[in-house]
């Protein structure tokens, strides 16, 4: 039997991976949000994970590359695009599997959005979508155009600060960053759980100045009135299973 790497809570699943994609430029933005605001904004089944008993939630946007199924290579055009996400932390009805729930994510590759509603049952949206670089710092920009969608956008620009370093198990930097898998559920509320994995975050500090209009709120979320917790990362590459059924606890 193969040694449980220490980065990771859970063996990988026995079944060969179905996906694999690179997440280039990142940044990890937390505010911390008291539990009770989070909770009826999750479907039923799922728990809220808490670091000391305060619940956070991330935007993270970044640059998506090297997208493709398992045997096939990266398709020109299609494998690299922009994405943001808006997020909190969860566990499955049974309280194991540390995982990530997300509220939204927006891409600039309509094929992605339609394929991950499609087969991943996640919350993707259309949105024109631009990264550019000056000196150090990522200049970047979202504005959502999926149809029937509430509207957002987002404004940004980050850079690192400091050198890279590894989160330590425990840590607050290793509860936002160290997840292993994400779940997501059905319209008719079935939860879902995808297993990924990766090697542990090369994580940076960060600063950014950031303007959210309504990518948060529109989820019926108040983000409180102080910096958020920033870290970013240069390129982490990951795999992914597929869509499994998650039992009631």
């Amino acid at each position: 039997m193969s040694r449980l790497p220490p980065h990771r809570p859970w063996p990988v699943p026995s079944a060969p991976w179905a996906m694999r994609q690179v997440w280039n430029e990142l940044l990890f933005a937390h505010w911390p949000v008291e539990p009770a605001q989070l909770l009826p904004t999750l479907p039923p089944g799922l728990r809220l994970d808490g670091y000391n008993g305060q619940a956070w939630v991330g935007v993270v946007p970044f640059r998506l590359s090297g997208l493709r199924p398992r045997w096939l290579p990266p398709l020109p055009g299609l494998s690299t695009f922009p994405e943001l996400n808006v997020r909190t932390y969860v566990r499955g009805p049974d309280g194991e599997k540390p995982g990530v729930w997300f509220y939204s994510l927006d891409a600039a590759s309509p094929l992605a959005v339609w394929a991950a509603r499609r087969w991943f049952r996640l919350p993707y949206f259309r949105a024109r979508m631009r990264l550019e670089r000056a000196g150090d710092w990522l200049h970047y920009t979202s504005q959502r155009t999926h149809p029937g969608a509430p509207p957002a956008r987002f404004e940004g620009r980050y850079r690192p600060t400091g050198p890279v370093f590894e989160a330590s198990l425990g840590s607050l930097e290793s509860f936002l960053t160290d997840r292993y898998c994400l779940y997501a559920a059905s319209r008719g509320g079935r939860l879902y759980r995808l297993e990924i994995d990766h090697v542990p975050w090369p994580l940076q500090p960060a600063e950014a100045e950031l303007r959210l209009d309504g990518l948060v709120a529109a989820h019926g979320i108040r983000l409180p009135d102080v910096p958020p917790l920033l870290h970013f990362s240069r390129r982490l590459e990951m795999v992914g299973w597929l869509l499994e059924p998650v039992r009631a606890g």
